[in-house]
């Protein structure tokens, strides 16, 4: 089964071997994926409407495997038991979501070992909530398809201490190892800022001005980001 280059990169962050459960299976790409390659032993695909689970249904009979993967109709985590997966997967949906997703399940996630993440926005706030949630962030990717760029993250649970507002904006792993994803991103967002700051610097008026030194604050986040890559 050939994944896009983004279900691809969430993949490949499941640890082999995982019982893994996916949330917003959608079609259950990613754990048919992992079974057919033998990555994982089974699978639970998830999601909160009936009709991605039917679809999700119809794509697990079509390569018969419906004995290793099992579909639930469930908000988020609530229909996994503590102990079922050792496997999180949560991806394709906005990063408030995540946070309540992760915080409605906080009983079931106890006792899974590794969650992979990858949230549409809101990052900055996702990784501040993980901090407080006493997770760690193992391991980051990103990856661009389609013109969008896609940050993608394994944590664990344990003690990470406090990041910088930098590494929290943009992500301390990708920082860490000068991720050229991450690089082309903070240069898009850089001209993109520089833009921005230009016409509003051209409107004058009180409103424009207010939003200038929004934009220039980012802008200098931005910056103060790239020089990590020197």
């Amino acid at each position: 089964m050939q994944l896009s280059k983004r279900l691809q990169a969430v993949s490949q962050m499941v640890t082999s071997g995982s019982r893994l459960a996916d949330v917003g299976t959608d079609h259950g790409y990613i754990p048919l994926s992992l079974v057919m390659e033998g990555r994982v032993p089974g699978a639970i695909a998830m999601d909160i409407n009936q009709g991605p689970l039917l679809r999700a249904q119809e794509s697990i009979a079509r390569y018969g495997l419906e004995d290793k993967i099992q579909t639930r109709l469930s908000d988020g985590v609530n229909a996994l038991d503590e102990g079922e997966a050792d496997s999180v997967v949560v991806a394709g949906m906005g990063g408030w979501l995540v946070i309540h997703i992760l915080t409605e399940g906080r009983k079931a996630l106890k006792t899974v070992q590794e969650l992979i993440l990858q949230p549409q926005s809101d990052l900055e706030q996702v990784r501040r909530f993980l901090q407080m949630e006493e997770y760690q962030i193992h391991e980051e990717d990103m990856v661009l398809e389609d013109g969008k760029f896609y940050p993608i993250m394994r944590v664990v649970h344990g003690y990470m201490e406090e990041l910088t507002d930098i590494e929290y904006k943009y992500g301390p792993r990708l920082l860490a190892m000068r991720h050229p994803c991450l690089k082309k991103y903070l240069e898009c967002k850089e001209a993109a800022y520089e833009n921005v700051c230009k016409t509003l610097q051209k409107s004058g008026s009180e409103n424009s001005g207010q939003r200038l030194l929004e934009i220039e604050k980012e802008l200098e986040q931005v910056r103060r980001a790239k020089e990590e890559f020197r």
